[in-house]
């Protein structure tokens, strides 16, 4: 088996995982009384983090995305969703903070981590929304003056 087959093979095995986790989240979210409507953005939100970010280079576990957030809020997302926005960044944001303390009950991230996540998107946030604010300024031709890079 080559690497690619190796990492098609690993990204179907995570997804069918993943089925799992998003139904759970769903019902946890559920358990919070939130409204329907919000309970499909969280899982639309965090379906696009594990099934495509998390899977878009390497075959990650939702558990070990934790640690990604800043590279998804503040770089791919606002490169790769259509429908970035500010706004859009601050909900996925929030999906994430709810997410990740799903996972935190369940056992299978640190509260070391979530708190880790928690103050990277605290600290991270208008960084992100001015890069998304420069990525849509059509006067900026050069990216770097978008990614500070």
């Amino acid at each position: 088996m080559d690497d690619l087959d190796q990492y098609e093979e690993d990204c179907e095995r995570i997804k069918e995982e993943n089925k799992k986790i998003l139904d759970e989240f769903e019902a946890w979210l559920e358990s919070k009384k939130l409204s329907e409507k919000t309970v499909l953005k969280h899982s639309e939100n965090i379906d696009l983090y594990i099934n495509d970010y998390l899977l878009y280079e390497d075959a990650t576990e939702a558990q070990d995305g934790i640690c990604s957030v800043d590279m998804f809020l503040g770089y791919w997302f606002i490169r790769k969703a259509m429908w970035a926005s500010p706004a859009s960044i601050r909900d996925n944001a929030a999906s994430l903070k709810k997410f990740y303390q799903f996972m935190l009950e369940k056992g299978c991230v640190t509260k070391e981590d979530v708190e880790d996540m928690n103050k990277t998107i605290k600290r991270n946030m208008p960084l992100w929304l001015d890069r998304m604010r420069r990525y849509d300024d059509l006067e900026i031709e050069d990216m770097e003056e978008v990614w500070g890079f």
